[in-house]
């Protein structure tokens, strides 16, 4: 046991005990229940694997390589003592999702799963006065990042092309440094395809120059689909290392123009056969957006012959399924939706994707330069299937009942399952923050908060007590969420340090796919705002399904 000193002022300090992290009596409970003579065996450890964490399939020389990243030369042959088990329990090869493979079915069509999406994937901060850079376009795929979003204007002379966020202070970036940016990260975290949405505010001559860019910089691994319209989503697996170009075909791009009073009507011969203003660049589009006509009706008119790509804003989604909800299940079942931040998000916040998956929407595009709930929610989404950005959507969205019946998020459903989340122990942040950093006069007042997001009916909150004074906290509290659909639920775990205040720390956070977690007790590792793992700091925490 040690001492921590805090100097409150000059003539006096406050002394605290200084304790290090020591296995909860869970845990000691569940060590000697399963070993014996306080040493366990390899059989023994493989029996507590299959019947206490789920892994039943684990064989003696999965046992045996755990054994040897645990052994450091001071505990007997003969059996695995306390200390290294605790040390299992909270180390990285005990983590609460499965390890990083695709595991899920991938021959599905693309509209089949959700997508790890980005808006304004260029700039570097607000959607008013930041700088446009490739910078945020390399960070978002590292991160697994699938579709990209860039937005095309004229430049200053009228002869290239720019990507800028468009009447605003943006500064620009040069649309060729932007692809040849897309062509050198595109699959170093996933490779699975990459699709490029494009905003375009141009007139045919600078189309036909994007055309010659695009084939340039990607050639081969472009995708261009056999017929001008697709009957069907190809796979994932069938476009693995591809690059998708997506955007309204050139007539539908110059009546959006037209309607917004970019480019005038005299700029182009009335005369002239507008689908065939721009060949080059309309064969480039292999998912094609087209605009609803109707208002949300638009909607129902779901072609039997050929898909398409649809764009809502969270406000058109959000008042989309307050009445044609089940019809925006049921669009989504083959055709794209891609959902995107309402344009008062200024400071490039986010909103609540949920409303979305939950309703089919595979595109829920965030904004990935900032940091709040909702972008770890939509990170937390896609570590799942091994993090590849594509995760497949439940059956229950692409099912249609015999009487044409869909999925509806709202209707009600008996309780599927209860997720029982006990929350043991606390570590890490004596190493990975300054002694101050929470508070000048004494140790952390840590306590530990709990949310379910997923479908109406599953949305809870819980929370811990706090833990005075202690890098260390133990809690040892459990809590139960009823779930309906478990197969939408997202947990989220955040740390705060407690304040009088009510202007509480912030000591980390992470957000998992309840459908993949792990049963048993696992170390959870945790975030700091930006999505970044923390070197050390950890929770035990176990996970039960009844």
């Amino acid at each position: 046991m040690f001492r921590q000193e805090y100097r409150v002022c000059f003539c006096f300090r406050r002394v605290f005990k200084w304790t290090i992290a020591e296995p909860p009596e869970d845990v000691k409970d569940l060590f000697n229940h399963c070993s014996r003579n306080g040493l366990m065996t390899m059989d023994e450890f493989r029996t507590f694997l299959g019947d206490n964490q789920g892994e039943e399939k684990a064989t003696i020389e999965d046992v045996q390589d755990i054994y040897a990243s645990l052994k450091n030369g001071i505990w007997p042959r003969r059996g695995l003592p306390l200390s290294a088990f605790f040390r299992y329990l909270f180390g990285d090869l005990n983590l609460p999702l499965p390890p990083p493979k695709v595991y899920q079915d991938m021959n599905a069509p693309l509209a089949h799963y959700f997508l790890f999406t980005g808006h304004n994937s260029y700039l570097t901060g607000n959607q008013l006065g930041s700088d446009s850079s490739i910078i945020p376009i390399i960070r978002a795929l590292k991160k697994g990042v699938r579709v990209i979003e860039l937005d095309l204007w004229p430049n200053s002379s009228k002869d290239g092309i720019d990507v800028y966020h468009g009447v605003t202070l943006t500064s620009p970036v040069e649309l060729s440094k932007c692809l040849q940016a897309i062509k050198e990260n595109a699959f170093l975290a996933s490779e699975y395809p990459v699709i490029i949405t494009l905003e375009d505010h141009l007139d045919a001559k600078l189309q036909a120059k994007v055309a010659e860019m695009v084939l340039q910089t990607f050639g081969d691994m472009l995708f261009f689909p056999e017929s001008k319209f697709l009957h069907e989503f190809p796979s994932p697996e069938f476009l693995k290392g591809r690059v998708l170009i997506s955007d309204k075909p050139p007539k539908e791009l110059l009546e959006t123009m037209r309607a917004k009073k970019v480019v005038q009507k005299t700029e182009f011969d009335e005369n002239e056969d507008e689908e065939k203003a721009t060949p080059e660049y309309e064969s480039l589009i292999a998912i094609r957006a087209w605009k609803t006509k109707g208002g949300h009706d638009g909607l129902l008119d779901i072609d039997p012959i050929k898909v398409r790509r649809l764009s809502l804003s969270e406000t058109q989604l959000e008042n989309a399924v307050k009445s044609h909800g089940t019809d925006v299940v049921r669009f989504t079942q083959r055709n794209l939706l891609r959902v995107y931040p309402k344009g008062t998000r200024i400071s490039s916040s986010n909103y609540n994707p949920l409303p979305g998956w939950t309703h089919g929407a595979q595109m829920v595009a965030v904004n990935m330069q900032g940091y709040d709930k909702y972008l770890w929610i939509t990170q937390g989404m896609f570590r799942g299937n091994g993090g590849c950005g594509y995760v497949k959507k439940p059956e229950l969205l692409l099912n249609v009942g015999p009487n044409n019946e869909v999925f509806d998020p709202r209707s009600w459903r008996p309780i599927k399952t209860i997720l029982k989340v006990k929350v043991f122990m606390g570590d890490g942040w004596h190493l990975d923050f300054p002694r101050t950093y929470f508070d000048l006069f004494s140790p952390p007042d840590f306590f530990v908060k709990l949310h379910i997001a997923g479908v109406p009916a599953d949305e809870a909150k819980e929370q811990t007590r706090p833990i005075e004074d202690e890098w260390f906290p133990v809690w040892k509290e459990e809590f139960k969420f009823r779930l309906t659909v478990p197969e939408l639920a997202i947990l989220r775990i955040v740390v705060r340090e407690f304040d009088m205040d009510g202007r509480h720390g912030f000591g980390g956070q992470t957000c998992l796919p309840v459908s993949e977690l792990r049963t048993g007790i696992r170390a959870v590792p945790l975030h700091n705002k930006k999505g970044e793992k923390y070197n050390s700091v950890k929770l035990l925490i176990r996970f039960q399904f009844v």
